[in-house]
């Protein structure tokens, strides 16, 4: 499954953020170490300058990823006529049949964040959610089986336990 085009605001702002500073910061500071590195002479066995340009390597890949990315990617602001159904960005607070409380926000592939509850557009969670309302019923399937959620609140500002 190719991943979705989707982003927040939030998102795309801190990959942008992520790449100038790559770009600006951190490559001019190690393309510094590793000229200043080659200078002390015998490259093959300087850990200095062989780090450095492994290091380079890896920051122009992450660059060159980041440039592509953010030029395909697509924001997407909350629009007033989502208030009161599940869509894209929204934060989605669900009770399993257990009575555990759980709040979701469903965010871009690029942005999953499983730390701060963000899920993926494209995981299965989120596309049975897609169009829910308050009080709507949702069946996932789960490598575990089947889990049934309750949708509690829609938000599309953060909510919180």
């Amino acid at each position: 499954m190719n991943k979705s085009l989707l982003i927040t605001r939030e998102g795309w702002d801190a990959l942008d953020k992520e790449l100038k500073y790559l770009w600006k910061e951190e490559r001019p500071r190690v393309t510094q170490s590793v000229s200043e590195a080659a200078a002390q002479g015998d490259r093959s066995e300087n850990a200095e300058y062989i780090y450095g340009k492994k290091r380079l390597r890896e920051i122009d890949r992450r660059i060159r990823f980041l440039s592509k990315r953010l030029d395909q990617l697509r924001i997407v602001e909350p629009d007033p006529r989502q208030e009161g159904r599940v869509f894209f960005g929204a934060w989605v607070k669900l009770e399993d049949d257990n009575g555990n409380i759980r709040i979701f926000r469903l965010v871009g592939a690029d942005e999953f964040d499983p730390a701060k509850q963000w899920i993926s557009i494209d995981s299965p969670v989120a596309r049975a959610l897609i169009g829910k309302r308050v009080d709507d019923e949702v069946v996932v399937s789960t490598p575990g089986g089947q889990v049934t959620y309750f949708v509690l609140e829609i938000s599309y500002k953060p909510l919180f336990n």
